[in-house]
């Protein structure tokens, strides 16, 4: 778009610049930069220093911030010809909210110099930008979650308590091919904590761990598969000395691990038969996990029937990864037809620390950029920038980025290739050597885990020596990598069995950023309690914080699962209120005049005169009434409403266009900007309006605490079913919610007429066709 084409575009499409001269839009555009957008690349972050004033051009750009409790929440989107910043500009703060590309878009960014000497000096302006900002606040204000989070201080700002709409007692499970480890939480006594471990499921040997609050219980158990797995851990739970609940049917929420969520799983959601058939459709992307985890549903499921199962899956929190983050230098059909890209793991992990990060560091979520370095026998990074991931090193499968215990890490593919033709090798052969048999493994020759290799290569086995060199060099690339993704760090956290419990290779993926402001305190790292607290192990002069976190991803699925469950508990009830009728108004054609007009109409000094109560309080018919004149013809005896207005309005049925001759937009009320002008003639005069005539778009009006009892919100879009002789469902409803409201849908009289309704018919919400 060129300066000139940008210069029409504000002048057509943005409502602060509707009044501005040709030469101020031009002096405006050529001044400002105009920037591309990938979906969900960030345009500006939370806390940053307002600098610029946006306006989007084209796609969609989401607002939301993440509020006490830790999650994040959406406070808008803006489509083309919304803007954004403004608040922050006229009152000089930080940026007061992130602002996330929600597709690809084009954003025009106008710096605030521009800003101070050309819109703030356009009185026009000024009136818009002002009235915007009051909405955005009236819309929060309106919504009873927004205002509480506006409003109140949570207990638990960062979310990592377990409570949810009701007290929940919750197992978590997490599956492995040959293992189980699982979680048993009471959200009304936190002391009841117990958890533990299956080993060696299906073959020789199965140990089983489990630890409560009287301590740990080891038992050898014979071979079996995971119905006996889970038959002991049900009554390691329920045992007389040392159980945490009297008995299996205690247990109200079953939350699983699940691996893989591909692009259609982005949060905690509760298990059905579809839910479970699309999780096992994405075996192909996670063949050694997903059916592992549908297998390990599939048997909770059946024993514990009667109680909701929640899915929590890895890659959840790699959703918001740019596209030029996750994808592959492949042909794009690859990734349109196959899914081919890059959708990390670990997610569960890395969501946690950083939340536990942020509260040691008394810092919100997302004021801060965080690498994160999950390093176990599966070991993998996330760059997590203001609460965001925005890249991770692990990829289409768990096997890319780190060197792992067995798996290779990066690869260069023409290696694939090459063992094919040079060594005959299969994809089944090829994929166990990369995932099985590479990795601390397959350069060391000695074993997967890191402790042995510590001893190895203590010991001057060269090997050893050059796997652990391998690895933290590996660490401490990606942790360059991400500095200069993020531009910048506050914080590197170490997390995982090797990342909490190994000095040694903390120092070495460390060695050598002092360049980057890390430097670490070697008392410190050598004596932190990584499973036991959150140490800081960086020296005090350090610019960027280096702590070790204890992992928790038990505790974050359960997390994830209440939060489904509320959700769910909410939808449930709001389904039910859904059925209460709302009555439904018949609205004839009307206008809502200024005090101005209303003199020119009726004489000087005229004051409307009240002739009924409308349902809406406050307002008003008045015993005056005018006739609205067009090109073709005209509408006698049309009633006005009371109180004056501050703009003029006349409001039509769609069939009413043709007797006038004029073509009036479908707008809520209010909104006349670029709508067809009339004349109205009164008593004693008339009154040419250059614009003002609209059909209403049909709507209801609620209160915030009747929005909430039917689960929409202002500026929502539903579907309404009427009862009648002639039953009807009317799509592209509008609600408007403000506290001064009253309960009641308006349609025309034409909408009326279709149906066959008069006033005090009765309307039911019959489903949300899209949320504000």
């Amino acid at each position: 778009m060129n300066a000139s084409a940008i210069a029409s575009f504000l002048k057509e499409q943005v409502r602060p610049f509707h009044d501005f001269s040709a030469e101020r839009l031009l002096t405006l555009a050529e001044g400002s930069r105009v920037r591309c957008f990938e979906a969900n690349e960030a345009i500006m972050h939370f806390g940053a220093e307002a600098s610029h004033y946006g306006v989007v051009l084209s796609g969609a750009v989401h607002a939301s911030a993440i509020g006490d409790g830790g999650a994040r929440q959406a406070l808008g989107a803006l489509e083309a010809g919304g803007t954004f910043n403004e608040m922050a500009l006229m009152t000089g703060d930080t940026v007061l909210a992130d602002f996330i590309a929600g597709s690809r878009c084009e954003v025009l960014l106008v710096p605030v110099s521009l800003f101070q000497s050309i819109i703030v000096s356009e009185p026009g302006a000024v009136q818009h930008i002002s009235r915007s900002i009051a909405e955005r606040m009236k819309a929060i204000l309106a919504d009873p979650t927004k205002a509480a989070a506006a409003l109140q201080k949570s207990d638990d700002p960062y979310g990592l308590r377990l409570k949810g709409e009701r007290p929940e007692k919750m197992l978590v499970i997490n599956c492995g091919s040959s293992s189980l480890k699982y979680g048993f939480y009471d959200t009304t006594d936190e002391a009841c904590h117990a958890g533990g471990q299956v080993e060696r499921i299906g073959i020789d040997g199965t140990r089983h761990v489990h630890r409560g609050p009287k301590g740990a219980v080891k038992q050898e158990l014979p071979r079996g598969g995971f119905a006996e797995a889970f038959k002991a851990m049900v009554a390691a739970l329920t045992a007389k000395e040392a159980g945490v609940i009297g008995g299996a049917g205690e247990v109200s929420v079953v939350a699983h691990r699940v691996v893989h969520g591909g692009e259609r799983f982005t949060e905690g959601t509760l298990i059905t038969e579809e839910v479970l058939a699309q999780i096992e459709a994405l075996s192909p992307l996670a063949p050694l996990h997903n059916p592992v985890n549908v297998a390990g549903i599939r048997e909770m499921r059946r024993l514990f029937p009667a109680v909701p199962h929640v899915a929590v899956f890895d890659t959840a929190f790699h959703h918001t990864l740019p596209a030029y983050a996750y994808l592959y230098g492949l042909p794009y059909e690859l990734y349109e037809k196959k899914a081919v890209r890059r959708y990390g793991f670990h997610g569960t992990s890395h969501h946690y620390v950083s939340l536990r990060a942020a509260q040691f560091l008394q810092r919100r979520p997302n004021e801060l950029r965080l690498v994160s370095c999950h390093l176990g026998n599966g070991s993998s990074l996330c760059a997590v920038d203001h609460g965001r991931s925005v890249d991770t090193s692990m990829g289409f499968t768990p096997t890319e980025g780190l060197l792992m215990g067995t798996r290779s890490g990066d690869l260069d593919p023409g290696v694939v290739t090459y063992l094919e033709r040079e060594e005959g090798m299969t994809g089944t052969q090829i994929d166990e050597l990369l995932n099985k048999r590479s990795g601390l493994l397959g350069i060391s020759g000695i074993s997967s885990d890191m402790r042995e290799i510590l001893k190895a290569a203590e010991a001057g086995q060269p090997r050893a020596l050059l796997a652990l060199k391998t690895y933290c060099y590996r660490v401490r690339k990606y942790i360059g990598a991400y500095v200069a993704s993020m531009g910048g760090l506050d914080a590197v956290i170490f997390t995982g069995g090797i990342g909490q419990g190994s000095a040694e290779v903390r120092a070495l993926a460390l060695q050598g950023l002092d360049c980057m402001g890390l430097r670490l305190d070697d008392p410190r790292n050598r004596e932190a309690r990584g499973f036991d607290e959150v140490c800081r192990i960086s020296a005090d002069d350090s610019k960027v914080t280096v702590l070790v976190v204890p992992a928790d991803e038990e505790r974050m699925i359960a997390r994830e699962a209440l939060r489904a469950i509320s959700r769910s508990y909410i939808t449930r009830v709001l389904e039910a209120q859904k059925q209460q009728p709302f009555p439904v108004e018949v609205s004839a054609h009307h206008a809502h005049l200024t005090q101005e007009h209303v003199e020119a109409l009726f004489g000087t000094g005229h004051q409307l005169t009240k002739h009924s109560d409308l349902s809406q309080p406050g307002q008003y018919a008045c015993m005056e009434q005018l006739a609205i004149v067009g090109p073709k013809g005209r509408i006698e005896r049309v009633r006005v409403l009371g109180p004056a207005r501050k703009y003029s309005q006349v409001e039509i049925a769609m069939t009413e266009q043709f007797k006038l001759g004029v073509h009036p937009p479908i707008r809520e009320s209010g909104d006349i900007a670029d709508t067809p002008g009339c004349t109205v003639e009164g008593t004693v005069g008339s009154v040419k309006m250059e614009r003002g005539v609209i059909c209403a778009f049909r709507h209801i009006h609620m209160t915030p605490e009747d929005a909430l009892r039917y689960g929409v919100r202002d500026k929502s879009i539903v579907r309404v079913r009427v009862a009648g002789d002639r039953e009807l469902v009317f799509g592209d409803v509008l609600i408007r919610v403000d506290p001064s409201f009253a309960l009641a849908m308006h349609i025309d009289t034409d909408e009326a007429n279709a149906a066959n309704l008069k006033t005090g018919a009765q309307g039911f919400i019959d489903g949300i066709q899209s949320e504000a």
